[in-house]
């Protein structure tokens, strides 16, 4: 399931397993009304992702934060580098706190969605893009994200119905329309070193860190 700053991308590794659904990965964007020295913490923690020294990156971003325990775009970070390190319990967590103590933050619904998406559990990655969008209507990474989820939401129905009924005739071509949709987006897609690539001919984009003042 692009970012912007923040910006939550998930073009993943290509170290991490594979995800499912094939929802777009954005790279993590250049922060925005930030101090400099803010900035120039955003950037060690963002240049490191992007090298793959996620353990490095990990140990900046926790020592950042615990100094500035409310920042939104460090833990964003610090979500973003669970996801990529396999650890989704963990970054899941992390950004359903963001979206419990900033909740005008369309980026961390956005990533929640792309974690779900790549358990397959697209209800659940389908409520959170409808949460972003809710959160910002003109946040178009949420809108082209929640169309895969429900492209992929309508090829496992059209996969049922052929289960139930083999003499179907109207639903294979159907079906064969959304795989070769799935297709041309896997064709599309980009590798990142800081965003999580998910398998399959669905790709939804994580989203930058969010531009948010601590509370």
């Amino acid at each position: 399931m692009p970012t912007r700053a923040p910006s939550f991308s998930s073009n993943s590794s290509n170290s991490r397993k594979p995800l499912p659904a094939a929802l777009r990965v954005l790279l993590l964007a250049a922060m925005l009304s930030v101090s400099a020295a803010h900035a120039d913490d955003y950037a060690d923690v963002s240049r490191l992702m992007r090298a793959g020294q996620y353990p490095e990156a990990l140990a900046k971003a926790d020592q950042y934060i615990a100094s500035k325990p409310r920042d939104p775009q460090m833990r964003f970070f610090k979500g973003v580098i669970q996801t990529e390190t396999g650890k989704t319990s963990d970054a899941i967590a992390t950004f359903t706190k963001i979206t419990e103590e900033y909740p005008e933050l369309p980026e961390p619904y956005n990533n929640l969605a792309v974690i779900y998406a790549g358990q397959n559990q697209f209800d659940k990655a389908r409520a959170a893009l409808e949460m972003a969008i809710r959160t910002n209507p003109s946040y178009a990474t949420a809108h082209e994200n929640l169309g895969d989820v429900y492209a992929k939401l309508a090829s496992q129905a059209y996969d049922k119905a052929l289960q139930l009924d083999r003499g179907n005739t109207s639903v294979p071509p159907k079906l064969a329309l959304i795989r070769e949709l799935f297709s041309a987006g896997t064709k599309n897609q980009k590798s990142a070193a800081t965003g999580v690539q998910i398998s399959g001919p669905m790709v939804v984009k994580p989203a930058p860190a969010p531009v948010a003042s601590p509370r």
